[in-house]
């Protein structure tokens, strides 16, 4: 009797699932962009790093310390724009999971610049004048889990790609 239940339970709980096309970008208007919100594993992470400080070899240094927890570090580069912010990430669709990662490395005070017509993988992490260092791996994770889950930016659909 009890295995008929649950077996009933199990049938009626996966034909009333409302999640089942979760992360699918399914109901989405065709023309706003498909935004990745696949958490990334670092070594699946593309970066530019840009100093946007006073301070020389700023974007070299950080760079490095990205290489070394194993983020793919694609550019280097001092930004003529100067920013009093801690770091700000900008990104597009194909990067809002990436960018939630590394926002994890700034404790959450990294300003976000979506921009829906970005068409690559690439977060660039603008260093600003209130930049210290990067978070340890320990405090990496505990920001990851005050943060939660990547969201799709306003205006666009949440997917998760694959591996």
């Amino acid at each position: 009797m009890l295995a008929v239940l649950a077996l009933l339970f199990v049938v009626v709980a996966l034909v009333k699932d409302t999640q089942s096309n979760a992360g699918a970008g399914e109901g989405c208007p065709d023309d706003w962009p498909r935004a990745d919100v696949t958490l990334r594993d670092h070594k699946d992470v593309k970066i530019n790093v840009l100093n946007g400080t006073d301070r020389p070899g700023l974007a070299a240094d950080v760079g490095n310390d990205f290489r070394n927890r194993d983020f793919q570090v694609q550019k280097e580069a001092t930004q003529k724009k100067k920013i009093d912010d801690v770091a700000v990430l900008r990104y597009g669709p194909k990067g809002v999971g990436s960018a939630h990662l590394l926002r994890a490395y700034f404790l959450g005070d990294a300003e976000l610049e979506y921009n829906a017509k970005r068409e690559d993988d690439i977060v660039d992490v603008v260093l600003g004048g209130n930049f210290q260092q990067l978070a340890t791996t320990t405090e990496v994770n505990q920001s990851l889990g005050d943060l939660g889950a990547p969201v799709a930016p306003p205006g666009s659909c949440p997917i998760v790609v694959d591996n």
